[in-house]
């Protein structure tokens, strides 16, 4: 009698086990098919999921560098923000590209850049962001300065964010950090929560019709270049997109990199992209190439020398297209470049450029969610390259695909050569 018990009751909790692991399991699916490529982990990091306070604030210093570095320090900002269940007050981006002169950075707000109300929407319950005119108190603030140096670890970053949660400063309307630019901050989030928050960000609608005109004097260029007979022409043409950097300050700085890591993989000549972007496999030419370059290079007619037969090349001043980029500032010119190689067909970049590798990050997104997580030994839309690296056949560039499973974003701040054909996305 005790023996039937025992095993009626072992019974009993195998079933609860059961019932459990597929109610956590259909949980899990839902999510999944809610938030596209982002798991369950995505959202479970912060203990405050989907109640993002706006009754109390974080606020940031001057987003400075890059575009693409921005893009980085602001979603890093945003992260710090929800981890401490705080909307972000909306930060300065900076418009000029000084990265000594910080007092010649010339700041713009971040809504002449991005969409405000479409990130609100589309990141609504993740994090939260938020005008200055939403303070009630504005001199209720508490400062929090960030450390410095290889004294100030990871761990001790950490630490000073959670003591920032407890009461005796969570009291503050605002907690203000200063110091320096988010984008060096200690990185604690991974890459699947960066990916949330990038997926919320777009640009203005004047970036984007201005890089419209772009593609369509692409697309005309091809027509007047190519003389292929196309019936509808009103259909898209494809054309392949290479962030070519060979300026002098990038091949001074890249050369000091190569020799810090002990590497030989990061700058690359004209002669060494030329080689490696004819040798893409599946490319039907004759096509257009092109060329995002630094504005130091349009005097230099040699760019568009010596490419092989059927990779045309062009750029903003062949195309007549500089008078438009030339009316805006260095930031919104970045945006018109960054979405007019978003959209190529393919695009080939250098993996230590945090341009190329957001593109990847954001073209590597769009395939997921066609279905494709890997690109290896497949001819695909929206494929991507590193040029600075040798392919599997030794000639043509690696192919790259981010990888959405690292627990940071250090190989696209920093650059890496382990990239891979793989998102690694389950």
């Amino acid at each position: 009698m005790a023996m039937n018990f025992l095993s009626v009751r072992h019974l009993i909790v195998w079933i609860c086990f059961i019932l459990v692991f597929m109610f956590l399991s259909l949980k899990t699916v839902i999510i999944h098919q809610n938030n596209g490529i982002y798991s369950t982990s995505s959202f479970s990091n912060s203990k405050y999921q989907n109640s993002i306070r706006k009754d109390k604030f974080l606020e940031v210093p001057q987003i400075v560098w890059g575009l693409n570095n921005q893009k980085i320090a602001f979603a890093r900002a945003c992260l710090t923000a929800r981890f401490l269940n705080r909307s972000l007050l909306m930060p300065s981006l900076s418009s000029s590209l000084f990265y000594k002169e910080i007092d010649l950075l010339e700041p713009i707000s971040f809504d002449k850049i991005f969409q405000y109300e479409r990130f609100n929407s589309l990141c609504d319950g993740f994090v939260h962001l938020s005008r200055y005119s939403e303070l009630v108190n504005d001199t209720e603030q508490f400062e929090l300065r960030k450390g410095s140096g290889r004294k100030w670890t990871k761990e001790r970053d950490m630490n000073q964010l959670a003591e920032c949660s407890k009461d005796s400063i969570d009291k503050f309307e605002v907690i203000r950090i200063v110091g320096k630019n988010p984008f060096l901050w200690h990185d604690h989030w991974p890459v699947v929560e960066y990916a949330k928050i990038f997926e919320c960000l777009a640009f203005v609608e004047e970036i984007q019709n201005e890089a419209t005109k772009v593609v369509s004097k692409i697309q005309e260029f091809s027509f007047n270049a190519t003389s292929r007979n196309f019936s509808n022409t009103n259909q898209s043409v494809p054309y392949l997109a290479v962030h070519m950097r060979i300026e002098k300050d990038w091949m001074i700085h890249c050369k000091k990199l190569e020799q810090r890591l002990g590497i030989n993989q990061i700058c690359s000549s004209k002669q060494e992209i030329m080689q490696r972007v004819k040798h893409i496999r599946g490319v039907n030419k004759p096509i257009i190439v092109y060329l995002a370059i630094a504005d130091s290079l349009f005097d230099d007619d040699s760019i568009l020398i010596g490419w092989e037969e059927g990779l045309i090349p062009c750029e903003k001043k062949k195309l007549g297209v500089w008078d438009v980029y030339n009316k805006y500032s260095y930031l919104f010119r970045s945006a018109i470049d960054y979405e007019v190689c978003l959209r190529a067909n393919v695009f080939v970049g250098n993996s230590f450029s945090t341009f190329s590798s957001l593109i990847v990050f954001e073209r590597t997104e769009k395939m997921i969610k066609m279905g494709i997580k890997r690109s290896c030994d497949m001819n695909v839309g929206m494929a991507s390259y590193a040029y600075n690296l040798k392919g599997e056949n030794f000639v043509g560039p690696k192919s790259w695909m981010t990888d959405f499973s690292a627990l940071s974003l250090e190989s696209i701040s920093y650059g890496t050569i382990n990239i891979s054909c793989d998102s690694k996305v389950l």
